[in-house]
């Protein structure tokens, strides 16, 4: 089971850290992904990191505003969300992958095996 936090209400260029724990199993083999779903709008890709974290990859509306990383002893994967802007508000959602075979391997593709519930991010003044 993953379980997202860090979701909140800020105002535009203010910034939030995301969290994506595990329980049940441990993130060291998985490759994460971050995805988001706007109001009416279709699920997207933001961004992925391999297990290891030796490689990420961020959708291009992120420009170079948003950071994945991960901390595996404490079974965490985190995206930091900076420069925020109302275009940002959606339910974010992490998902995993299995990926024990490369430690260079993450996608910005939906087809996780694994996904989070979402928590809200709403950007406004």
């Amino acid at each position: 089971q993953l379980v997202e936090s860090g979701g909140g209400l800020v105002q535009p260029g203010e910034s939030l850290r995301l969290s994506c724990s595990a329980s049940g199993f441990t993130l060291d083999k998985y490759a994460v992904g971050w995805f988001r779903q706007a109001p009416g709008k279709e699920r997207e890709a933001v961004s992925c990191i391999s297990y290891l974290g030796t490689r990420t990859t961020y959708a291009e509306f992120v420009k170079g505003r948003f950071t994945t990383s991960r901390s595996d002893d404490k079974n965490t994967v985190y995206l930091q969300l900076n420069n925020l802007n109302p275009e940002d508000t959606a339910v974010y959602y992490c998902a995993a992958e299995n990926a024990y075979w490369s430690d260079n391997y993450c996608r910005l593709l939906d087809d996780y095996d694994y996904w989070g519930q979402g928590t809200q991010v709403t950007v406004s003044l």
